[in-house]
């Protein structure tokens, strides 16, 4: 009955624990909505560029999601005396990891499908669609046409992962039909596994890239960017209007040239129009700096300044936690592991880092611990979207596109979208860099045993006593992680996100340096002749 009554009560509150993971997806979903129509454009906007944004960026999201509730459910397992709870038997212990594990799986085909489908031909689709005389079949088909070369990537990738073998032949001299049996046997036994799991790790690569430029900047910029706070309008709007009068200036200077019937020169001809599309920008930016004077909005982001600054303190503290853990990680890794043919990878930790230290504290106080992962993962996201915004989407040199409230382009939004996608696959290897042993075995501790002594001379009899999960555990004893089964399959990825550690600090570092020098920003997006999603209609109060 007692036992009953234990699985009763374990699985009301698993129960409870889904029904939380629930009402967190509503959440996303509905902050996946507001992000979207808060920075698309109002005069581009598209119904299926629209919902493929909103359900890629809270894929992203779930995704992310599901590391804090993978260490939780392996860890939720055991008691902190490292034995297993009445109602965690084998068979549920399997349910629960096959659970996370299909989460996983499904997860991450459907980043797959996005990246290497979906996305691109929305996309494609669109690009055909600014084509004058274009019917929807040709539209269709075109898009298709360039899609395909994505899914032929896609395929290529998963065949790789597929055939390249985790174990080598034990005997050298084999013939090649016995290495290409040995290959479809490998492949057989992995169902499947090795196919995704090379597939997301070379998107992860890719994620890893984009968080070195995007998350590294946003890292610093963001919280001293709430700091420093934006000019004020009234300033702003002074300094327009005399560049206004100066620009007049010199458009009246030029035209008294032609008083007398001759015409312009050319240079002169050429300098008029600069001027007047000068001041036609200007003259933009006046009528944008008054409505935000006088709105409400304005008056509203002024009254909480104080709490921006708090933000941005709170904020450098967590990203100073997550730039000094990050690097006594990486160089524990470089004076202790087993070097590049290993990638780098250590099971502990010989230097203790500050969220090493800190996650085993918080473990005492349920669920503490799990809060502090969800802030640096929610942290990273948050930055990452912030690093985007703030440098545009560019194609080495050239400047693709730029993310600004209530103007952003279907497309631009599409490689938003696409851009968190790959950085969210790379969030759970960084988590794992910070706090190795904690993202493969959570709060679970095992039993060792102890020899006794009495009166200083050794006895006979033993002791079990607790200790935390680690490599040296026995495999029947400790859960490991559905995560870290996708993170080291291939040993050449965990060397690549080595080395990439190093550039996302050296890159928070030079970040940190030019948002110190940097002054004010704007009360207003800028207002330049040449975007082309520019609208003369009055912003709106939300895009200070």
């Amino acid at each position: 009955m007692a036992a009953a009554a234990a699985a009763g009560a374990a699985s009301a509150e698993l129960v409870i624990g889904w029904c939380i993971f629930g009402l967190l997806l509503l959440a996303i979903l509905a902050f996946c909505w507001i992000y979207v129509r808060k920075y698309q454009s109002q005069r581009e906007s598209e119904v299926v560029s629209t919902i493929t944004a909103i359900f890629s960026l809270a894929i992203a999201l779930i995704t992310s999601a599901l590391l804090p509730v993978d260490i939780f459910l392996v860890s939720y397992m055991k008691n902190q005396n490292g034995t297993f709870k009445d109602w965690a038997n084998a068979n549920v212990s399997r349910q629960i990891e096959d659970t996370v594990l299909y989460g996983y799986y499904t997860l991450y085909s459907v980043i797959l499908f996005c990246v290497f489908f979906w996305i691109p031909f929305v996309y494609f689709y669109y690009e055909e669609k600014d084509e004058d005389d274009t019917g929807k079949c040709t539209q269709v088909k075109m898009a298709l046409k360039y899609t395909l070369g994505f899914v032929v990537i896609c395929a290529l990738l998963l065949l790789v992962g597929a055939f390249v073998p985790l174990n080598l032949p034990d005997n050298k001299n084999s013939t090649q039909w016995e290495k290409v049996k040995f290959l479809f046997e490998e492949l057989g036994s992995s169902h499947g596994l090795a196919a995704l799991s090379f597939s997301i790790s070379s998107l992860t690569l890719l994620g890893m890239l984009a968080a070195i430029i995007y998350t590294a900047y946003g890292m610093s910029a963001l919280p001293l960017n709430l700091i420093k706070g934006t000019r004020s309008a009234a300033y702003e709007r002074l300094e327009n209007t005399e560049d206004i009068e100066e620009v007049e200036q010199h458009i009246q200077t030029i035209k008294s040239k032609s008083k007398d019937g001759r015409p312009l020169p050319a240079r002169d001809r050429r300098a008029l129009k600069q001027f007047e599309e000068r001041l036609r920008t200007l003259r933009k930016r006046e009528r944008h700096l008054e409505f935000i004077e006088n709105s409400w909005w304005t008056k509203f982001c002024g009254a909480l300044r104080p709490l921006k600054i708090i933000w941005g303190i709170f904020f450098i503290f967590v990203a100073l936690l997550f730039v000094i853990s990050l690097f006594l990680s990486n160089l524990d890794k470089a004076l202790h592991s087993a070097g590049i043919d290993s990638g780098f990878i250590i099971f502990g930790a010989n230097l203790s880092n500050p969220l090493n230290m800190l996650l085993p504290l918080l473990q005492t106080v349920f669920p503490l611990d799990y809060i502090l992962i969800t802030i640096i993962i929610m942290y990273f996201i948050f930055t990452s979207m912030a690093g985007i915004r703030n440098i545009g989407i560019w194609f080495f040199w050239i400047r693709l596109y730029k993310i600004r409230r209530g103007r952003t382009r279907p497309q631009a939004l599409l490689f938003l979208c696409m851009i968190l996608l790959l950085i969210v696959l790379h969030t759970s290897y960084m988590i794992y860099s910070l706090a190795p042993q904690y993202v493969m075995y959570g709060s679970q501790n095992y039993f060792i045993e102890s020899n006794m002594t009495f009166n200083g001379h050794r006895g006979n009899s033993t002791l079990s006593v607790p200790k935390r999960c680690d490599a040296d555990a026995p495999e029947d004893q400790c859960t490991v992680t559905r995560t870290y089964l996708f993170l080291h399959k291939f040993w050449f990825f965990s060397a690549a996100y080595y080395f990439g550690n190093w550039a996302f600090l050296g890159v928070f570092v030079i970040g940190f340096i030019v948002s110190c020098c940097k002054g004010k920003k704007s009360v207003i997006e800028r207002v330049d002749e040449d975007d082309s999603d520019l609208s003369d209609e009055e912003p709106s109060v939300y895009s200070v």
